[in-house]
């Protein structure tokens, strides 16, 4: 019989991994075998390496940028490192197809695909097209979307909308295991505060100025980002950590409200999840606005309350959490007509029609 072969790619932040690692159990199930091209030191080799059955391959990456920089000069040549990288990678596996997540790792891998002739599907989380998919989107056979307004943005013979796609082991969380983990009591409501996987200063600062009023409402699980754990901060319902991931489906269980980024992978796992929530996207300032139009559209909906970064402050943060709480089972009736699991099926429906 011959062989099933697939190589997953996507990178640079958790968001442009969450996909493939919600995909990749079923393809393992079903005998194919698995490649993974990532960057040397990104978030995805971390999150990737430890898969048994997944063969991790690192290339040089260049990083996309929309300003100037004097990287941008060095850049090109290390996508072209990563491409002649990636070539030799796809000439030696020889997949039948190639999905991208996205993510600036993810250009020379679809270059490569190009020049090798192997066909390759592209998912694109967020309202609009990333950079890194701009460049893609041309490369590929196939361009599946998360949100449907997506679609308007592409070339109508490429485009899907499928939905969100959200990982089954975030379904299985024990809030027992939740609250023993973090060591709080769960005697009130719990928010879990996420900034991405890199966690947000200004978010972190807002909350830990005004702990003693938000603990009077809640008790809190506060994922701050690397480096930024306080550890003169010590007080009762109110937990912290740099960065969960194996016990990050028991946190979700335990979790009542959230505060967190509006990145598209994370919210929609918090809407599937009937997680009321709070989103403060990134400003324009630090991103091209997609988180913006991630949490305006989630706020349309129902599905949460969003305060743009130029406008938080410490009183509004306080104000908004207590309106969320307040607001809650008007939240969760929104909530309760969404419906993911058939988003997954989907995608893994339309790499198998892709390949060679």
């Amino acid at each position: 019989m011959k062989e099933k072969r697939i190589l997953f790619t996507g990178g640079g932040t958790a968001g442009h991994v969450m996909v493939n690692l919600a995909v990749i159990p079923t393809f393992q199930k079903e005998g194919w075998t698995i490649d993974y091209i990532g960057s040397h030191s990104g978030i995805e080799r971390e999150l990737i390496e430890p898969l048994k059955g997944v063969a991790y391959h690192a290339i040089s990456t260049g990083k996309l940028r929309r300003y100037f920089s004097k990287e941008n000069f060095k850049d090109p040549f290390k996508v072209l490192k990563g491409t002649l990288q990636a070539y030799r990678i796809i000439g030696k596996k020889r997949p039948a197809v190639i999905f991208s997540k996205g993510g600036f790792v993810s250009v020379p891998v679809l270059i490569a695909a190009r020049m090798r002739r192997v066909p390759a599907v592209i998912h694109e989380s967020d309202i609009t097209p990333g950079l890194a998919n701009k460049i893609a989107i041309p490369l590929s056979k196939k361009v599946i979307t998360t949100f449907p307004e997506t679609v308007q943005y592409l070339p109508e013979s490429k485009a899907e909308w499928v939905g969100a796609v959200v990982r089954d082991e975030l379904y299985l969380g024990s809030k027992t295991k939740g609250l023993s983990f973090t060591g709080l009591p769960g005697k009130k409501p719990i928010l879990l505060i996420m900034g991405g996987s890199g966690g947000s200063r200004k978010i972190n600062e807002a909350v830990r100025s005004q702990l003693d009023v938000l603990l009077h409402e809640f008790e809190i699980i506060h994922l701050c980002g690397k480096e930024n754990v306080d550890p003169s901060i010590q007080r009762e319902g109110y937990s912290q950590f740099e960065y969960v991931k194996d016990e990050l489906s028991d946190l979700f269980a335990a979790t009542d409200f959230v505060l967190s980024r509006a990145g598209s992978n994370a919210i929609f796992e918090f809407l599937a999840l009937r997680k009321p929530m709070l989103l403060i996207p990134l400003s324009r300032n630090a991103s091209r606005g997609d988180q913006i139009l991630n949490a305006k559209s989630f706020e349309r909906q129902g599905y949460a309350r969003m305060i743009e970064e130029e406008e938080l402050t410490e009183e509004r943060l306080v104000q908004e959490l207590k309106r969320l709480k307040e607001g809650k089972n008007t939240v969760l009736t929104k909530m309760r007509s969404f419906e993911s699991r058939e988003a997954k099926q989907k995608v893994i429906d339309i790499i198998k029609q892709a390949t060679r």
